[in-house]
């Protein structure tokens, strides 16, 4: 069983991860942030950068997807490579961020990426408004991502929801995520459980 968890900066993917890994015994993967290279290089010169980061995490997930469907485990993974591909980095060449020659570059290393790698067998979307995003993002006190924008998270949203309303890979459930906090609340974590076990087991 494989299940990821799709969403925005700041939309609770990790923390819903490390939930769902304990509740279910599922083996959780998670996004390589603190051994991350170029992450904090990123936010403070995205132009220079963007391209060495996502190089960066599609290497990573490429490998994650491997190691899953290898593993003989059940595997709940934080944020997929269909992100990295159909978001972050389109957006960062849209925003002039990413060259074209770049961009071209990297398109064509997921495009082979993915015709040798397989899609969950549930993704679940953390859909969460902008200051939602920022209430949770200033929360967490990352020096590195005090830089980013409104405008830079508005556009990744417009992306998401582009996608997800696109998305025909597997399985697929949204959650919007904000009103609901669980963590803290057993019944808004519980009410996410009951809407995976739907999606993974049926009704009845």
């Amino acid at each position: 069983m494989h299940v990821a968890i799709a969403g925005n900066i700041g939309a609770g993917k990790t923390t819903l991860t490390r939930l769902l890994a304990k509740h279910y015994n599922w083996e959780p993967e998670f996004e390589d942030v603190i051994e991350n290279p170029y992450l904090e290089n990123f936010y403070a010169d995205m132009k220079r950068w963007s391209f060495n980061l996502q190089i960066f995490f599609l290497n990573s997930r490429f490998r994650q997807i491997l190691d899953i469907r290898e593993g003989k485990k059940d595997v709940i993974q934080d944020r997929t490579i269909y992100e990295d591909a159909f978001i972050f980095a389109p957006n960062l060449h849209q925003m002039g961020y990413m060259s074209d020659r770049d961009y071209q570059n990297y398109a064509s290393l997921f495009e082979l990426m993915e015709s040798v790698t397989e899609s969950p067998d549930l993704l679940i979307y953390l859909r969460s408004s902008v200051p939602n995003l920022v209430k949770q993002i200033q929360s967490r006190g990352r020096d590195y991502e005090n830089s980013i924008s409104i405008d830079y998270l508005n556009r990744l949203n417009e992306r998401y929801d582009e996608w997800i309303s696109n998305y025909d890979k597997g399985k697929l459930l949204i959650i919007d995520v904000d009103g609901l906090n669980f963590v803290d609340e057993p019944e808004d974590l519980g009410e996410i459980i009951n809407r995976i076990d739907g999606e993974l087991h049926g009704l009845f």
